[in-house]
């Protein structure tokens, strides 16, 4: 018989925690031209705000199956949110650059852990024919939450300061942390595998390498030719090469590379991330081009994208449902039919298009990353 798990307070829990390190992400981002004069630093000094937590992440990752393997569930809940807590809590009291870095490190942890965890304990405490309506859920932190980062951030520093984005995400994460502790079990079995040093090594170097140096090549000072962008994306990519080999002559390996035999998991694979490329690369893009180019303020330039990812967020947990009952294709291909035009459409922007036709394509190409992302992911 299936154990019962209090799935509504697991998921509320998860999903607040989630929420919270997601949308600190993003309002930082708007913050960076105001933290560069508070620390008297250059642009390039600023964005290692950004790749830091970048880096953190994409080295952590790759290892968060291999941990979920040697922890419990609880063990690495509490662990991830002590570290997004006191993350958090250093960066609010920061007063330097060095203590807002080291503060962002901690918080890129403690994501590192939250995401993977997250998936993977829905995944086992809902049966099959709920899963979609649960990612649904999540779909709705993943998408929501970074995209009312710039409009929050940039109303909090219109009115008090950037310290205050920290301020505001910390009683939620201790919130997410109690409703855990409460109503969190262990759901998965503790094996303890072997650990592979060179796999960890291996994974650090690729990984970290590759992400350090696309990176440094987003640094207007270095761009694609500079030789250290160059050295860490081959070194990277070798040292990836060498992981894969490894990891398929491997009895227990680090990660499990055999899923890629399933071509529905590739495919699902490829479509999350041209779905995660496109936002992320629309919530830089589009600010910038509202601020440098159409002459916005940060705050409209905020609220412009509200809308679009708002309804994106609230249409998530529907798109869940309609993937439980119909599947994935009824809504992938209209979806990627609706990116496909609205992404053509971007391409005829200018300063003078109006403010209402950037809002409508940015909805239009919500929706569609939301009728792929969702049911791809699940």
């Amino acid at each position: 018989m299936k154990k019962q798990y209090n799935t509504r307070a697991i998921l509320a829990s998860l999903l607040i925690c989630g929420f919270v390190g997601m949308f600190s992400e993003t309002a930082l981002n708007i913050a960076m031209t105001n933290l560069m004069e508070v620390f008297e630093i250059s642009a390039a000094t600023a964005q290692w705000l950004t790749t830091g937590f970048l880096l953190t992440l994409g080295i952590l990752m790759p290892m968060s199956g291999l941990l979920l393997q040697r922890f419990t569930t609880r063990q690495l809940f509490t662990g991830s949110l002590i570290s997004l807590i006191m993350g958090t809590l250093i960066a609010a009291l920061a007063i330097n650059f060095e203590m807002l870095m080291f503060a962002r490190v901690l918080q890129a942890a403690g994501m590192a852990l939250l995401l993977p965890l997250m998936f993977n304990t829905i995944l086992v405490i809902y049966p099959p024919e709920k899963r979609g309506a649960a990612m649904g859920f999540v779909g709705l932190v993943i998408m929501f939450a970074p995209a009312t980062g710039p409009t929050i951030g940039g109303l909090l520093i219109e009115y008090l300061t950037w310290h205050y984005i920290f301020w505001f995400s910390l009683p939620f994460l201790v919130i997410g942390l109690l409703v855990g502790l409460k109503y969190l079990e262990n759901v998965t079995d503790v094996t303890k595998p072997r650990i592979d040093l060179l796999s960890i090594a291996l994974s650090t170097l690729g990984f970290g390498g590759v992400v350090f140096g696309f990176s440094k090549a987003g640094e207007g000072s270095e761009g694609w030719g500079s030789a250290v962008v160059v050295t860490s994306i081959i070194v990277g990519l070798l040292a990836l090469v060498l992981f894969i080999l490894r990891q398929n002559v491997m009895r227990d390996p680090m990660m499990n590379l055999g899923v890629f035999k399933y071509p529905m998991y590739v495919v699902g694979l490829l479509m999350v991330l041209t779905c995660m490329l496109i936002i992320m690369s629309s919530m830089i893009i589009l600010p910038m081009f509202l601020q440098t180019g159409a002459g916005l303020s940060v705050f409209t330039a905020g609220l412009m994208l509200l809308p679009g990812s708002a309804l994106n967020g609230i249409l998530s947990p529907r798109m869940g449902h309609l993937f439980d009952k119909y599947g994935p294709k009824w809504l992938v291909i209209p979806g990627l039919v609706i990116v496909a035009v609205m992404l053509w459409f971007f391409t005829t922007l200018s300063p003078a298009s109006s403010v209402a036709f950037i809002v409508a394509l940015h909805i239009g190409l919500m929706v569609g990353v939301g009728m792929i992302w969702m049911p791809a992911q699940t």
